[in-house]
């Protein structure tokens, strides 16, 4: 008998939704917030709309000038090990399937930018207080944040379930 399947409908519609609205935010931006670098007020100071090009990963980590390659590269290895974390996904796990979707659409969509431009990954909600600013970040980020930490939540919480199954059940004495 062949095991079901994991939630293909959930995992790919979160997956595509959050590339579709990646990508176009990140036009919308390029088009609309030209120069870079030029802060656009949305509320206030706290929200800004900041078009930046991060050729690095998160938070500007760079690895010299071959960083495009080599996140191009990792990014692709996370894909192959998130899908067989879907595929080892048992049927109507809806949080580590929306979770894995969220992750896998929001690494896609940043993978799309590495491949389309040198210049490297649309970055462009911008967050904080005067000086006090959260690094610059975009939709596919926000994905990849929320579903790693759902992610990381669901599989500790397998940990926990799979620890109790495991552990030995003390033996009662009896009475004699």
């Amino acid at each position: 008998m062949e095991s079901a399947k994991p939630n293909p409908p959930l995992f790919w519609g979160v997956l595509t939704t959050v590339v579709a609205i990646d990508v176009v935010t990140k036009v919308l931006a390029v088009a609309n917030l030209s120069p870079r670098y030029v802060p656009h007020d949305v509320i206030g100071e706290h929200l800004r709309f900041t078009l930046v090009y991060n050729p690095g990963a998160a938070f500007g980590l760079n690895v010299g000038p071959f960083s495009r390659w080599i996140f191009m590269a990792l990014t692709i290895g996370a894909l192959v090990v998130l899908w067989r974390l879907y595929q080892a996904t048992r049927q109507g796990d809806f949080f580590r399937t929306l979770a894995l979707g969220l992750v896998c659409g929001g690494a896609v969509g940043n993978l799309i930018d590495r491949v389309k431009s040198p210049l490297g990954v649309v970055d462009f909600i911008d967050v904080g207080v005067r000086d006090m600013r959260w690094p610059t970040f975009n939709v596919a980020d926000m994905a990849v944040s929320v579903g790693a930490f759902l992610l990381a939540w669901v599989l500790w919480g397998e940990e926990r379930e799979s620890a109790l199954v495991r552990a030995p059940v003390p033996e009662t004495p009896t009475e004699g």
